[in-house]
Formats: structure tokens, C-alpha cells, sequence
């Protein structure tokens, strides 16, 4: 039995990048009809499609999505485009207005409005699933319909489906390149929901693809399609476990299991391996180790931010092709060691593996790694520091309150985040010696008698247990 997972797309771009790239794996052309030879292909094809069965014709594969937008514009152009056949035409729910930029009209506004017809549809795809896993979200921090409607959906995915995971894949500001004048003000709002409401949400900023797709994968100067494919392999790489049989299966709630230790502290920063020139692959050669070390190499990451800034708490890894179990727990392990500051020594074995045997499409090894470490506490320090900057003169805040949100909203949104920073540098700096003092302190407050290096006295048994005779 499958355990679906519904996706839900407030950044249609990259979603249609995902669909292309899942269409291949799967061995399904773009009207979602399977043209592939491996039976592998399609033993799950159904933790993301629907099948749907036609007389005299091949049966058809439609994808569990919602396409959502305050604007027509990108859903037309999905509409028009090579996957116009795929998707069912009545899952585009699109405004009229846009959100121009603007987190309250996504939130209060022009996103509630939509709100109720965006959770019929979902409540029919759920309904028509046998074992539902859980909800990814594909949106943008830095705008007003992925920040704003992206924040409330999560909310209310939470209310109406409280035990099943919710995972986002959040583009966040990029630390130089702006698009927006009020990214600051969207993302924090934003991030303020989605420490709340997401169980997993995997952080991704378009000036590290930039940099990414340059120095590896050696295309000058990148178009939107290739920074997309970048994050389409990741995507694809967490869900692969789910999709295909392997040696050690994982799924979205093992992964949360394993990288989430404390409940509020579930951003993830992903990489990819390997990545490389497409006219260099003839000469390059990849092994289980080689693919370990490109994971944990800040120059492969998705996010801008450098992990040797802070410390590993967990890490997952997923392999994909033929990789012997031994060797990769064996390269996981020596990786470890090598840098083993960079790791938290309070958990022990903190980096999981997976193992899938079907590599991606044009690939004989690959791996995704998702990590969870406190580094990333330096992109929300530099967008509260931009933040702070502007609210502080209330720079732009009409626009705000004009939606009708209240000035608190901001001021709640700034405490939170310090204190989520504030958290992760507390774990970052904790040590396993600190473990003793928690013990003392709770057995001093439960009341119970510590005997330390020394045989309890006698009396103690005596009054505690009547009758009951010690031998010395």
C-alpha cells in the first residue's frame, strides 16, 4: 500500500520542474501515460499519481497537486504549456488580483478568500487516498501569495489534519540579491507560522543555486529552469525511498524522527551530489565516499550559509543506485569522525542512512543529504537584522495595516525569531557534561536520595521496605 503524499504548489515554477523530472523516473510522458520498461517504475507510483483507467487506451497517471495562485499568469502558462494535460483541470484555483507583494493580502485578504474552494480540493484528494502520509508545500518567503497564503494553508492543513506531516520547500531572501523591497517583513511573518505549523521545512535561496549552478554545474549565467532542476533532484531525493523499494527504507515521518529533536528546530539546510559539468561526466568517477563528502560540502548546499559556523545535531542521508549498506554507514562513519566538532557530541550516531536501488534518470549514484544544524540560525539573523531596520522607522507598515493586520503581529514575529535563534545557539554551544546537572536538578526536585560511590545505609532499607531481611 502506498503512503501518499499530496502536494500543494503556491510556487508553480518549481513544481513544474518536480512533475518533469517525477514524470522520468516514473517512465510517464507528459500526458502522465507510462511508456517505461521497469516494473520498479510503477510498483509505487501511486505516492504521487492517481491512476486513472481508460477502455481501449493506456491508463493514465494524474498527479495528487494543487496548483495555487493569487494571478493567473503561471498557472496559464502550465495550462498552455507541455504538462497542460496532465494536471486535472479543475485543481488550478487561481485570483484575479495578486497579493502584489504584500504577506497581508496573501494571509487576511485575497488568500482567505480562496481559502475555502483550495480546501474542497484537497479534501478530495485525501479522501480518494488509502494510507495519507502527509502534505508538502511548495512556496516563496519573500513575496505575498507563497509567504502570505502559503502561512495560512499550513495553518489550516494543521487544524483539519493534525497527525499528519506537513513538509515545506521555502525559498527564503537571499543574503545580497533582493527581489523585493519587503522581503524581510514577508519572511519573518512567514517563518513566524511555519515554526508553529511545519514539521520539516527544507530551506532553499536562489543566490546559492546561482552560485551552485555556476561553479559546478558550469552554466554561466543560470536561468530560473536550471536553479529549479537543482531543487526538482532534491525533492525527488527525499521522496525516493517512498517511491521505490530499497535496502533501508525511510519515509517523511522516519526522516522527521530522526532530524527533528526539539520540536521547534526543523529547518533543514539539503544538498545534492554529485553536481557536475554535464560534458565532464565521461571522466568522472564517484564512489560511496566521494558522494558523502560532496553532501556535507557547504559549496553543494542549497542555502547560504556555512556550516563550520555551527554544529551538526542530526543529519540524514539518502543514496540512491547500487550502494553496498556496509560502505555507506562505513563512509558516514569516517566523515564523522574526521570532523567530529562539527558534530554535537550529546547525540550519538546522528546521521541516518538510507538506501534506495533505483538511481535518478541519466545517474548511477547519487545521494541527498538533509541536514539539521544550527549554522542556519545565520539566515534568520540576517533577515531580523534587515527587519529590524525597517520596522524600527515603520517603514512600509501602512501597506500592513491597511489589510487589516495589527503593528503586535510584527513585534510577536521579531521575539519569535530571536528566540529561535536564541535556541539554536543554546544547543550549539551545550555539551554532554551539562547532562549531569539536568539529572541532579530533576532529583533534587523529585526528592529522591542520591548515593554517590557509597552503599546505602542501612536504616534506609529498613524503614522503606518492612520485613525484608539484606544480606551483608
Amino acid at each position: 500500500m502506498p503512503r501518499e503524499i499530496v502536494n500543494v504548489q503556491a510556487g508553480n515554477q518549481i513544481g513544474e520542474s518536480f512533475w518533469r523530472m517525477l514524470l522520468a523516473e516514473h517512465g510517464l510522458d507528459d500526458d502522465g501515460r507510462y511508456k517505461g520498461n521497469d516494473p520498479l517504475q510503477l510498483a509505487r507510483v501511486g505516492v504521487y499519481f492517481t491512476e486513472v483507467e481508460h477502455s481501449g487506451h493506456l491508463n493514465k497517471y494524474v498527479p495528487r497537486s494543487v496548483q495555487i495562485d493569487l494571478e493567473e499568469g503561471v498557472c496559464n502558462r502550465i495550462r498552455s504549456g507541455p504538462l497542460g494535460g496532465l494536471f486535472r483541470p479543475d485543481t488550478y484555483v487561481t485570483g484575479n488580483s495578486g497579493a502584489g507583494n504584500n504577506w497581508a493580502k496573501g494571509f487576511y485578504t485575497e488568500g482567505a478568500e480562496l481559502m475555502d474552494n483550495i480546501l474542497e480540493l484537497v479534501r478530495k484528494q485525501t479522501e480518494a487516498t488509502d494510507a495519507l502520509q502527509g502534505f508538502q508545500l511548495l512556496h516563496s518567503l519573500g513575496g505575498g501569495t507563497g509567504a502570505g497564503l502559503g502561512s495560512l494553508l499550513l495553518s489550516k492543513f494543521r487544524e483539519e489534519y493534525p497527525d499528519r506531516m506537513l513538509s515545506t520547500y521555502s525559498i527564503l531572501p537571499s543574503p545580497k540579491v533582493s527581489e523585493t523591497v519587503v522581503e524581510p517583513y514577508n519572511a519573518l511573518l512567514s517563518v513566524h507560522q511555519l515554526v508553529e505549523n511545519s514539521d520539516m521545512t527544507m530551506c532553499i535561496d536562489n543566490e546559492a543555486l546561482y552560485e551552485l549552478t555556476q561553479r559546478s554545474l558550469k552554466v554561466n549565467q543560470p536561468s530560473f529552469d536550471d536553479l529549479n532542476t537543482v531543487v526538482a533532484q532534491v525533492m525527488c531525493g527525499v521522496s525516493t525511498s517512498l517511491r521505490f523499494p530499497g535496502q533501508l527504507n525511510g519515509d517523511l515521518r522516519k526522516l522527521a524522527m530522526n532530524l527533528v529533536p526539539f520540536p521547534r528546530l526543523h529547518f533543514l539546510i539539503p544538498s545534492y551530489a554529485p553536481l557536475y559539468d554535464p560534458k565532464s561526466r565521461a571522466f568522472t568517477r564517484w564512489n560511496v565516499r566521494d558522494l558523502t563528502s560532496a553532501m556535507f560540502d557547504r559549496h553543494n548546499l542549497l542555502v547560504a550559509c556555512d556550516p563550520r559556523f555551527g554544529r551538526y545535531l542530526t543529519a540524514a542521508t539518502i543514496f540512491r543506485g547500487k550502494v553496498a549498506s556496509q560502505e555507506a554507514e562505513q563512509a558516514v562513519l569516517e566523515l564523522q569522525k574526521k570532523n567530529s566538532s562539527q558534530f554535537v557530541e550529546w547525540i550519538p550516531d546522528n546521521v541516518s542512512v538510507s538506501l534506495c536501488s533505483v538511481p535518478p534518470v541519466g545517474q548511477v549514484q547519487a545521494g541527498t543529504c538533509l541536514a539539521n544544524s544550527t549554522a542556519v540560525q545565520e539566515l534568520f539573523k540576517r533577515t531580523l537584522t534587515q527587519f529590524v531596520a525597517m520596522f524600527k522607522r515603520r517603514a512600509y507598515l501602512h501597506w500592513y495595516t491597511g489589510e487589516g493586520m495589527d503593528s503586535m503581529e510584527f513585534s510577536e514575529a521579531e521575539s519569535n525569531t530571536q528566540d529561535l535563534i536564541a535556541e539554536y545557539q543554546q544547543y550549539q554551544e551545550a555539551t554532554a557534561d551539562e547532562e549531569v546537572e539536568y539529572e541532579e536538578e530533576y532529583e533534587e526536585s523529585s526528592g529522591a536520595v542520591v548515593y554517590e560511590d557509597q552503599a546505602a545505609p542501612e536504616d534506609v532499607y529498613e524503614e522503606n521496605v518492612e520485613g525484608v531481611e539484606y544480606e551483608e
